[in-house]
């Protein structure tokens, strides 16, 4: 399941601590995966374990605890929206409940054109810049109100990544 090529990527990221701390790289490894197949099964976190001398039920405890990993497929474009408290007290659910429509999803579903999947996720660090979310784990949007999010979706219904699934 795990090619050579992601072994040899693994060994890059595992190298990098002492050899009795290897599970160290359980995050890289988690990434790795994702990176190459969208999101991490259950087959490739037994994987990772044996890999790093981990029990499976270690590696799947880190795969669950963070959002940023998928457990099952996802849309090219991942939502998370933060729903914690200081978002809520800014609009986080509002925002949330604004994109289920306007997508014509529920949050933790994906379009029917395999576009964006909408998820809730804690605290993202900017509670300042309420409401927020992430973009497939990398892009962070601010102050989103209906016309934030109206621009957002429609700039990455323009996007190549978009026209390519088509």
């Amino acid at each position: 399941m795990i090619s050579e090529a992601t072994r040899a990527r693994f060994d890059r990221e595992v190298a990098k601590y002492p050899p009795e701390q290897a599970q160290s790289a359980v995050m890289a490894c988690l990434s790795i995966v994702q990176q190459e197949q969208g999101f991490v099964s259950t087959d490739a976190e037994r994987e990772i374990a044996e890999y790093l001398g981990m029990a499976p039920m270690a590696v799947h405890e880190v795969t669950t605890f963070y959002n940023m990993y998928n457990q099952r497929p996802v849309g090219k474009f991942k939502l998370n929206v933060c729903t914690n408290l200081p978002c809520q007290l800014r609009d986080g659910q509002k925002a949330l409940h604004y994109l289920e429509g306007k997508l014509g999803v529920h949050m933790g579903e994906t379009t029917a054109d395999g576009l964006f999947t909408l998820q809730q996720s804690e605290c993202l660090g900017a509670c300042a810049d309420a409401p927020v979310m992430l973009v497939n784990d990398r892009h962070m949007c601010s102050f989103m109100s209906n016309d934030k999010l109206d621009q957002l979706i429609e700039g990455l219904k323009a996007t190549p990544e978009a026209k390519d699934s088509k």
